[in-house]
């Protein structure tokens, strides 16, 4: 009888490579490795040989870039979601476009299984298996590293050591480095320093895709990005899908010192973590898309997608990309980009984003309102009216409140001539 098979979500890192040997010994499974390309660039290079070199069957290498841009990436930046106000969710959206990939290659292998190597302290296992439960509730998920009466491992030094056991030649050294998540929007660094938050970040041996602000250019850049209906489709005039947008935003960004964020954030399993997050194209792109959306949204619209931004941004910082709240609020966002149609200008500068002029055919402003002059669309005698109107219910209540207090002095005062009266009969006698 042929074995039964797993699907390992394999980074080529130390934790998945250690699994490989793992599952094969702990449980008799099949292993075979996908790898899903999301923009992690040279990390992919070498993995075939590395997998199957430590007993994988097979190995997947599945470019999901463009469906990752176009279906989990810009449905956010549309609705501006930012998750405690800083973090671009770079890794959360990431997730569930894994998953979804994972539970396709389960399928095509009938595998009965898929495991990932996220850590049990952290919000991926929560992303992944969120999402396998949603797609897929009838394959089992293993996550070694909550399972630690067979996953016995506990430090990276333990897990060359097993690899080594196994026969298997590392190209890591045991010192420790920076834990480090990259896809095409942004890359995480966590560890060494940065466990300490009384501590100011390396940025000199942190940062991958950027310079700090202080080491960019003594000169602004230009940029503008042109959208059609709330999505990105050209960078200075130029068209490109909005894969190959946030490519040329990342290399601009970078170079000036753009999105770089130091946080201590809330993680879904209760605890504080801090990170350093690198998402230069992201933050100029999501500026833009903001600096669009003040030409072409009226104000209550804007106020209601800004409150539903930010119940996005915890849906899918939590893993819940599969469910119906995050197709309702999508579908209420798409609706309102139907005239976010235009382009951003902007100077990028040593870190900052400065607004360089925005035009759209769709502009609400209308200068001849806007401005200090009389125009045929306004009558300034008309804010009389308004002004009655809209303060109505603050004048009641002014009003109210005068005819209360009036009545609570002439009481009092009444009260005291009372006490007076008793005390000029008391007197009497």
């Amino acid at each position: 009888m042929s074995k039964e098979k797993v699907v390992l979500a394999y980074s080529g890192g130390l934790d998945t490579t250690a699994m490989i040997p793992w599952l094969k010994e702990t449980f008799d499974y099949e292993v075979i490795c996908c790898c899903v390309d999301v923009g992690q660039e040279e990390e992919l290079d070498g993995l075939e040989e590395r997998a199957k070199a430590c007993g994988a069957s097979k190995l997947y290498i599945e470019d999901i870039v463009d469906d990752f841009c176009d279906n989990f990436i810009m449905p956010c930046v549309e609705a501006g979601a930012v998750y405690e106000h800083s973090y671009l969710l770079g890794t959360s959206m990431a997730r569930p476009a894994i998953a979804k990939k994972l539970v396709e290659i389960a399928r095509k292998e009938n595998a009965v299984a898929i495991c990932h190597g996220a850590t049990g302290k952290g919000n991926d296992q929560i992303r992944f298996e969120l999402g396998i439960k949603a797609l897929a509730p009838d394959i089992k998920v293993i996550a070694p590293w909550r399972m630690t009466d067979k996953w016995q491992m506990d430090s990276r030094e333990a897990e060359i050591e097993y690899c080594k056991a196994h026969g298997i030649n590392l190209p890591w050294s045991m010192g420790k480095g920076y834990s480090r998540d990259r896809n095409l929007w942004h890359i995480s660094h966590e560890g060494l320093e940065l466990e300490d938050p009384s501590k100011a970040p390396n940025y000199s041996s942190l940062l991958v895709l950027s310079v700090t602000p202080q080491e960019a250019p003594d000169k602004e850049t230009e940029v503008s990005i042109t959208f059609e209906k709330g999505i990105p489709v050209a960078v200075n005039g130029q068209k490109m899908k909005v894969s190959d947008v946030i490519r040329t935003l990342n290399k601009l960004g970078g170079e000036n010192g753009i999105g770089i964020v130091d946080i201590v954030e809330n993680r879904v399993v209760g605890m504080k973590s801090r990170g350093v997050y690198e998402t230069p194209g992201g933050t100029i792109l999501m500026a833009a898309h903001d600096q669009l959306e003040e030409l072409c949204l009226d104000r209550e619209t804007m106020e209601n997608k800004k409150k539903l931004a930010s119940q996005l941004a915890q849906t899918v910082y939590e893993g819940k990309w599969f469910t119906p709240l995050r197709e309702a609020i999508q579908a209420f966002v798409e609706s309102t980009q139907q005239f976010v149609t235009g382009e951003a200008k902007m100077k990028l500068y040593k870190g900052n984003i400065i607004k360089n002029g925005t035009t759209s055919p769709y502009s609400l402003y209308n200068e001849s309102l806007a401005s200090f002059t009389t125009g045929d669309l306004y009558d300034h005698h008309d804010a009389e009216g308004f002004i009655t109107l809209f303060g109505l219910p603050l004048k009641v209540r002014a009003m109210k409140l005068q005819e209360v207090a009036k009545s609570n002095f002439d009481s009092k005062i009444q009260g005291m001539v009372s006490e007076m009266q008793k005390s000029a009969k008391s007197a009497d006698k």
